[in-house]
């Protein structure tokens, strides 16, 4: 890849190993940006015997590069510090002056985290399926112009403000769940314990973004899949935040200009967490061998993912939607050994053939996939460093891959470390 600004999104519904490729790319970088999401996804991340699971800190910080949290994010001062504490006892270093971050960031606090226990548990069986960290109702309060942000810690009275705001809404909200009213008084000791730990991380935009400009070029790192934007993707089963490329121009504090290429990351297979669609799962003997094989665990849920053959409807639409000419296909080595591997290149709904999933909720139930059968491999592709190491249906299976979706796989992994991977 060239070595220019790059965002670096999941096609899929997320946990497509972006923290690896994003390890693997940062040395031609000079900074990495989170650009969306908060503590509600994970990147793991394996270097030599150590292994790093981050959920909001950027990936950039494992090879120390200058990383920032922006202000499309919403930043939960709990996970943060824990977070930080635990690379810290792996030997990485985090202060302020290689991590920063937007000080028009939302904050997430606890009265975040209980209300989306609540709002899930009244679902009941309509779950969405979401990890229950206060992320959705963080985001709905930037919408609703009461949300806390990096800044307001700063001053007393503006603080005191803002909290009125907020609290009034929240009470009202806890009230009508049958939850107890929250004190500011108890807002206030929480805020308390991590103000003075966090404000000397926090950076204006504007000052952030003169800084990436020395920078450049920048790595913009995407948390979830744009399979769960909470605009294009399978709606209401998303996570709160625009996960598609378009986002960087908005939550990194850099500009529209300055991204200058996407690179996608895509899973040889499907995976998703939580409840929603999911036109190729297979609740068989091969999805258990995946799920098995692939080590189909979230990072931050712990939750079991539902496994399925890869879906090119799906990548063909978010390759579009997120610009992607070129992508970093993974987990490659998971679908070794099976005799035959399948990809979904059409939906039959209704005796109508669509090459797109649609978005109508109703449809979803009707789906008969279409597949294209290919023959498997039986030799392992486990760490291969080059294309010619791989079995040639390997390479047949790639070569459709690009072929049906419209892209080139640049990269290819093959296991979780850096050198297991084929850089074309």
């Amino acid at each position: 890849m060239d070595k220019k600004n790059t965002a670096i999104i999941g096609l899929q519904w997320g946990d497509e190993g972006k923290g690896k490729i994003v390890d693997y790319l940062a040395d031609k970088f000079n900074s990495v940006v989170r650009f969306q999401g908060g503590n509600n996804a994970g990147h793991t991340i394996k270097v030599d015997d150590k292994t790093f699971k981050l959920s909001l800190l950027p990936s950039g910080v494992v090879q120390g590069k200058y990383s920032v949290i922006g202000s499309g994010v919403v930043v939960d001062p709990k996970a943060l510090f824990s977070e930080i504490e635990n690379i810290k006892k792996q030997g990485l270093e985090v202060n302020h002056t290689n991590l920063v971050i937007a000080d028009n960031a939302c904050l997430i606090l606890s009265i975040h985290r209980e209300l989306d226990q609540l709002l899930e548990q009244q679902k009941g069986e309509n779950k969405i399926g979401t990890t229950c960290r206060g992320i959705g109702p963080a985001y709905e309060d930037q919408v609703g112009r009461r949300a806390l942000h990096l800044s307001d810690l700063f001053d007393d009275k503006v603080l005191n403000q803002r909290l009125d705001n907020l609290l009034f809404f929240h009470n009202l909200l806890r009230k009508s769940l049958g939850a107890n009213e929250v004190r500011k008084s108890e807002i206030l000791q929480e805020i308390n314990q991590f103000k003075d730990k966090i404000l000397p991380f926090a950076k204006s935009p504007y000052e952030i973004s003169l800084e990436l400009k020395k920078r450049s070029p920048v790595m913009f790192e995407g948390a979830q899949g744009a399979l769960l934007d909470v605009s294009f993707g399978t709606f209401p089963f998303v996570t709160s935040s625009n996960t598609m490329a378009g986002q960087v121009a908005l939550g990194s504090c850099l500009g529209v200009a300055d991204l200058k290429q996407t690179l996608g990351i895509l899973k040889a297979y499907t995976t998703r967490v939580g409840s929603g669609p999911f036109p190729t799962e297979l609740n068989n003997e091969i999805g258990q061998h995946l799920a098995v094989k692939g080590q189909e665990i979230g990072t931050v849920t712990g939750r079991n993912r539902r496994c399925g053959w890869f879906d090119a409807c799906l990548i063909r639409y978010t390759v579009k939607l997120c610009n992607v000419k070129e992508v970093a296909l993974t987990k490659l080595d998971v679908l070794d050994g099976l005799d035959k591997v399948k990809i979904c290149v059409g939906y039959k709904i209704d005796g109508k053939i669509y090459d797109y999933l649609p978005l109508s909720q109703h449809l979803w139930q009707r789906i008969e996939p279409i597949y294209e059968e290919m023959t498997g491999w039986q030799e392992s592709t486990f760490g291969a460093q080059s294309l010619n190491d791989l079995p040639i249906q390997a390479q047949d299976y790639v070569k459709k891959i690009e072929e049906l979706c419209n892209v080139k796989a640049s990269i290819i992994s093959t296991g979780p470390k850096r050198e297991q991977t084929i850089l074309r």
